[in-house]
């Protein structure tokens, strides 16, 4: 068989734009003399749909957008493709489907049988499962046509600290069908070591099954998450024979069976962090209608990896950075933000806050309450506030995308201020803690050895707010080793208080702890951001914000 892989971006409930992806790489698939293209899942409506399902009209549209795609596709090629179907469900019903589309016609249709409900997903609100899985014949071919969470049959459990559930397993149930191949589409988000497991995945099936194994992934951001692509092909033996781009849209033929390719070397952990960074911000920006954006720049490691960002998703004429000193500011934070902004070629202005500042103290109504407790919290967040404030003025004067500049570390332990640094459109680095901030700066500076990006200040000094005389960081925080290897435990691992007092100064751990449970409140109230771990703060991370939990006393 020859078939062709589809690496598509679609733009949720646009159907007709991603009907034309369809068409377009059909065309393509027919030039190259493909027997068979294949696309990924939800690929008509985009996925995630999300509500878009429960909205009135929405899955009949796509059942009609899949019916008008099939009369317009060319006569010699057959198409897979992703859809939410009503058609022989039971009335208020979705499904999940794959529809085969041959000679002006819907040939055949697959459903999806495992739904997830763990970290992002939550596809039983919406879709049926179906009652069993089989094959779609395609000429002589009889095709093992399954979705996404088809093939990750015990895999999840294992993978997101789930209770394990007596399953079905489609994949073995294709096979005792007797298919040919197995072909997976997937909508499947990025996080760290997903493309890797992904390929482990379908080698398995491949192995144990005697068949080669094709999975098409989509690629693109959809508001919080990142689609990375790496579509890929296996042959029987579970070996790689095929394997599309990471994090970009991509069209390749295969000619079944293929000789294996040579184990690919491991990409950069940081490489991977950022290429998924620069996606998701273009892709927000894009097709929530942004063509600027905005941010701060403090000179400090953080805006300067978003700053390097923002430049590469959106180009760096579209790109606005200020400079905001405080009186407290030291004069190489200008100097290094500057660097930075020469160094990327964006826009840059300093702003100075100073006379805002005493403006806000020289009120009655405030004056006595600042004067009581000088340089002290409340002083602070003003500061921060007056920043935030300056930044979402230029946003709303021009219609540029606010970015928030704050790290995962930061915003577990409530190192940051509402209406302040957490204001925004869009948290770049939201998902990004400390130590990979710093990853991620190396990195880059790596791949521009002649002329490194990131100043070699903002690499090299103290993280400081500058919102106090002499202020860094670290008087309030533990170190950042420290503090990410506990958060890490509590957020990724969800491990007890008691288990890490084991591993750290258990008086550590039980401040980390508290003002992660405490601080939940500040992060219901920031901006959207990239998820890229397991556990990412929101849709996957739903913690209650009125809670009370008492186990920070276990040792």
């Amino acid at each position: 068989m020859k078939i062709a892989l589809a690496q598509l971006n679609p733009v949720v409930g646009d159907l007709r734009g991603n009907m034309a992806l369809v068409a377009a790489a059909a065309r393509r698939a027919a030039l190259a003399g493909a027997d068979l293209l294949a696309t990924s899942e939800l690929l008509v409506s985009g996925y995630p749909p999300k509500d878009l399902l429960l909205r009135e009209g929405f899955a009949e549209a796509c059942d009609r957008a899949v019916a008008q795609l099939a009369g317009e596709l060319p006569p010699q090629v057959a198409v897979l493709v992703g859809h939410p179907t009503v058609q022989d469900m039971p009335a208020g019903r979705v499904a999940n489907a794959a529809s085969l589309l041959c000679a002006g016609r819907i040939a055949g249709v697959a459903q999806k049988c495992l739904l997830p409900n763990y970290d992002v997903f939550d596809e039983r609100r919406y879709f049926l499962p179906a009652e069993n899985a089989a094959p779609l014949a395609l000429r002589n071919w009889r095709l093992g046509v399954h979705i996404c969470e088809d093939a990750w049959f015990g895999e999840a459990a294992t993978a997101y600290h789930l209770k394990p559930e007596n399953r079905r397993d489609p994949v073995a149930e294709l096979a005792a069908a007797g298919v040919d191949l197995f072909i997976n589409l997937s909508a499947s988000p990025f996080e760290i070591d997903k493309p890797h497991r992904r390929l482990q995945i379908a080698a398995r099936h491949a192995t144990r099954h005697k068949r080669p194994f094709v999975l098409v992934n989509q690629v693109g951001g959809n508001d919080d998450l990142v689609f990375d692509g790496n579509s890929l092909v296996v042959d029987d033996q579970g070996r790689c024979v095929g394997q599309l781009a990471p994090f970009e849209e991509d069209f390749r033929v295969f000619e079944l069976p293929a000789a294996p390719l040579p184990p690919a070397a491991a990409r950069p952990r940081a490489a991977d962090l950022l290429d998924a960074l620069v996606l998701g911000l273009r892709d927000y920006a894009k097709k929530c209608g942004f063509k600027d954006c905005v941010l701060g720049l403090s000179g400090g490691i953080d805006s300067a990896v978003a700053g390097y960002i923002a430049a590469a998703a959106l180009g760096p004429r579209h790109v606005h950075g200020l400079a905001l000193p405080s009186r407290h500011s030291s004069d190489h934070s200008v100097a290094d933000a500057r660097a930075l902004a020469e160094s990327l070629e964006i826009d840059f202005q300093i702003v100075p806050i100073d006379a805002v500042h005493r403006a806000y103290e020289a009120l009655d109504v405030i004056a006595e309450d600042l004067a009581t407790q000088p340089g002290g919290l409340a002083d602070q967040n003003l500061q921060a506030r007056i920043r935030g404030a300056a930044v979402m003025v230029r946003s709303n004067r021009h219609g540029w995308l606010a970015l928030a500049t704050g790290n995962k570390s930061e915003l577990a332990v409530g190192y940051c201020t509402l209406y302040g640094d957490m204001a925004g459109g869009f948290a770049v680095l939201a998902d990004v803690f400390k130590r990979d901030v710093y990853a991620v700066a190396r990195y880059i500076n790596e791949q521009r050895e002649r002329r490194p990006v990131i100043p070699a200040g903002s690499m090299e000094k103290p993280p400081s707010a500058e919102l106090a005389p002499n202020q860094f960081d670290q008087d309030t925080l533990p170190p950042y080793p420290v503090l990410d290897a506990i958060l890490e435990g509590l957020i990724e691992r969800e491990a007890s208080v008691a288990t890490l007092c084991r591993e750290f100064p258990a008086e550590t751990v039980r401040w980390v702890a508290s003002r992660l449970d405490r601080n939940e409140f500040k992060r219901r109230q920031m901006p959207p951001g990239i998820k890229l771990s397991q556990r990412a703060f929101g849709s996957g991370r739903r913690m209650p914000m009125a809670a009370r939990f008492d186990q920070y006393d276990a040792v």
